[in-house]
């Protein structure tokens, strides 16, 4: 199951038509008094010889850096030359990619299978140039087999699919980060339900591959309301949950895990991600980062609303 009707002809016009609503403007003051800064010393745990780092990335909105999805250019070229530098993070070239993608969820974590992912081009209402894009990165079936067996040690039933193709959630940054395609990559879905501690469960499962060679990543939006981008009101929202998440994922692990497990009590948080499909892959990025502390890697705009990215080990 995906949410990919989402990314549409309705979804394009509600950033359009903005973030209506007099109860929803009433709300940031409140929310933007619980707002809290990020402590300016981030004490960082020394990092473990040949373990890879993870990486929470935003991945924007649809086909943004091949097509003109009206993208200010400064925006467009700040997000753009972050997703390139993440290639440089791991200090030896990863194996394998395992990339957790806002765009899917199943009953149960699934993960990709095929040798030769197609494409899946899970948005609505683009030119036309959106829909040849090519990013033809081998799968990792192997990998498939060893989260399996990761999850399974851990309690987490699990499920493959052949047939699934990388979404936009995985194509769009990648192409960005490996233009050559040359990583084998595999792609493991959200489990339905949305439960923040059981993905920060399946990310400490998933853990031990960091010393396998295997560069985690979670690919998803750290604010996700589609009628709030391009509207100013919508903006003291994201900056509010925005300052909350960078001040949680810059505590101790024990600390940071018990705040994202109960992120909507988060100033805004609901008006920031009224679902939370696009916060999920975080979790799954912070179980699996264990006691490493968080660097915020990216703090800018896109249609003017804030969003980060976020680098552990």
């Amino acid at each position: 199951m995906s949410h990919e009707r989402e990314e549409g002809l309705t979804r394009r016009q509600a950033i359009v038509a903005g973030f209506a609503g007099a109860a929803t403007i009433a709300a940031i003051p409140a929310a933007l008094s619980g707002a809290a800064e990020a402590p300016s010393d981030e004490r960082l745990a020394p990092a473990v010889p040949g373990r890879l780092p993870v990486v929470f990335l935003p991945h924007g909105g649809g086909p943004w850096p091949f097509v003109d999805v009206g993208m200010s250019r400064p925006e467009h070229d700040e997000l753009t030359a972050y997703l390139r530098s993440i290639r440089a993070l791991p200090k030896t070239p990863p194996k394998a990619l395992l990339v957790v993608s806002a765009h899917w969820e199943e009953r149960v974590p699934t993960v990709m299978t095929s040798e030769r992912p197609p494409m899946f081009y899970d948005y609505y209402g683009f030119p036309p140039a959106s829909y040849t894009i090519q990013w033809p990165a081998p799968g990792a079936p192997a990998l498939a087999s060893r989260v399996a067996e990761l999850l399974g040690a851990a309690g987490f039933e699990s499920a493959t699919n052949d047939a699934r193709g990388f979404d936009h959630g995985t194509f769009v940054p990648l192409k960005l980060t490996y233009p050559d395609a040359d990583v084998p990559t595999l792609q493991l879905s959200l489990k339905l339900g949305l439960d923040p501690a059981e993905h920060l469960a399946i990310g400490r499962a998933l853990a031990p591959l960091r010393d396998e060679g295997v560069f985690i990543l979670g690919s998803g939006m750290t604010y996700h309301n589609m009628r709030g981008f391009r509207d100013p009101n919508a903006r003291p929202v994201a900056e509010t949950f925005d300052a909350w998440l960078r001040e949680t994922m810059s505590l101790d692990a024990k600390e940071r895990d018990t705040r994202l497990a109960a992120w909507t009590e988060a100033p805004a948080a609901r008006l920031a991600h009224p679902r939370e499909e696009h916060l999920l892959p975080l979790m799954v990025v912070a179980g699996a980062a264990g006691a490493d502390r968080a660097t915020t890697a990216y703090n800018g705009s896109v249609w003017g609303i804030r969003l980060s990215a976020y680098h552990l080990g």
